[in-house]
């Protein structure tokens, strides 16, 4: 996706200049699907990423959302486009848009002063930006970018260094506490029955080896799409969580299923509805791959071990600032001496029995033996900590 941070007068600049510049690269790579976007200056917040239809009017959208929302955007500056309800005002307009874009908010707990104790983005924001467009803000990132910190420009160590660019509470295995904490705020948000989706983004700035913390897109962090080569198909993915995220190329595919009963089949991002009154067991199977090469750092990592995590779908929360779920457990830890292969593939079986709620089913995988993630010290080496995350599913008795 092109994108680009905001500043005074930005929407202008983007308009006349960068837009251009992509219809170039498009016609320049026609092969590689590029969406025009923005990491909004989000009011109010930290920044998301905005993800505009591949529509004739892409650029105008942009930049009328831009001009009239982002934070930074008025010259002089205008404290009234940085407030908690130009927010929920920019999301009104972009539901009721023609062509609906998708947003996503990025590296939510980097502000946060310790766990649970969280910064510019809250889970009250979340809720009510959720409420208010729940097909445009869907989610947030659950690995951020900016994984190299901890890296020298040599590729060596620097002890100082911190991933993620988390400087007071450090992410857990690579990823946010939001989403790495078990039976945190992404849990809470997925008991209310919210469809809440993770993504893990680059947000490559500056490569570690010219001085910056990045990786480029895709070397270390990758967020993987279920859907055909389309730039509307890849959209309606995002927005109903056909996704997957892996670092350091831990796995290159995962398959995760949820059946009741044959013919009665959902996957990721979709809700399983029992309609068999005498069979409560929903049969869950996880299929993950590992590359066949190398991965950036000429290393082959290998998964050691698959959780499966199910949390209870209680309804809507009265406190809108909960940020847990004590419902939510890992049913099943699975390594080599519990799964199976098929050929280049790792898979794995689980019984969810006498299912008498709504729930929902997710899975994680690491090469770790850390039973939980744990906060990442600083000089935590990026590609000795690997994990991945799939999205949920859903299941209705």
């Amino acid at each position: 996706m092109s994108t680009d941070h905001g500043g005074p007068n930005h929407s202008k600049l983007d308009a006349e200049q960068r837009y251009p510049s992509l219809l170039q690269a498009r016609r320049a790579v026609p092969d590689v699907l590029q969406f025009y976007g923005i990491e909004l200056d989000t009011p109010a917040a930290d920044h998301s990423s905005l993800i505009i239809p591949r529509v004739a009017t892409e650029r105008d959208i942009l930049f009328d959302l831009e001009r009239r929302f982002g934070a930074r955007d008025p010259f002089p500056a205008d404290p009234s486009q940085n407030t908690e309800a130009k927010m929920v005002e920019a999301l009104r307009v972009m539901r009721q848009l023609p062509h609906k874009p998708v947003m996503f908010a990025n590296h939510p707990a980097r502000s946060a002063t310790g766990l649970g104790a969280y910064g510019l983005d809250t889970p009250e924001e979340f809720r009510n930006w959720n409420d208010t467009a729940p097909d445009v803000l869907t989610g947030f990132e659950g690995a951020p970018g900016h994984q190299a910190g901890a890296l020298n420009n040599d590729g060596t160590i620097d002890p100082t260094g911190a991933r993620g660019g988390y400087g007071s509470y450090p992410t857990m295995g690579g990823f946010d506490q939001m989403t790495a904490r078990l039976g945190g705020l992404w849990n809470s948000l997925l008991g209310e029955g919210r469809r809440w989706w993770i993504t893990s983004t680059s947000d490559s700035h500056v490569h570690y080896t010219e001085g910056g913390s990045d990786f480029w897109p895709g070397e270390y962090s990758k967020t993987y799409v279920h859907a055909t080569t389309d730039y509307a198909d890849v959209l309606d993915a995002l927005r109903k969580g056909r996704i997957f995220v892996t670092l350091g190329d831990l796995i290159d595919r995962l398959d995760l299923t949820a059946t009741a009963q044959p013919g009665n089949s959902v996957t990721v991002g979709e809700t399983l509805r029992l309609n068999n009154k005498n069979r409560r067991d929903v049969e869950v199977e996880v299929r993950v791959r590992q590359p066949r090469g190398d991965n950036s750092a000429g290393d082959r990592p290998q998964v050691k071990r698959v959780d499966v995590i199910t949390g209870q779908i209680t309804g809507r929360v009265t406190d809108r600032s909960a940020d847990t779920n004590s419902t939510t457990k890992v049913v099943g830890r699975y390594d080599a001496g519990d799964w199976k292969r098929e050929g280049d593939w790792i898979v794995v079986k689980h019984t969810l029995r006498d299912v008498d709620g709504p729930m929902y089913v997710r899975v994680r995988g690491t090469n770790t033996d850390e039973l939980e993630p744990l906060p990442d010290a600083h000089g935590s080496n990026p590609w000795e900590d690997l994990w991945f995350y799939s999205n949920p599913i859903f299941v209705e008795p």
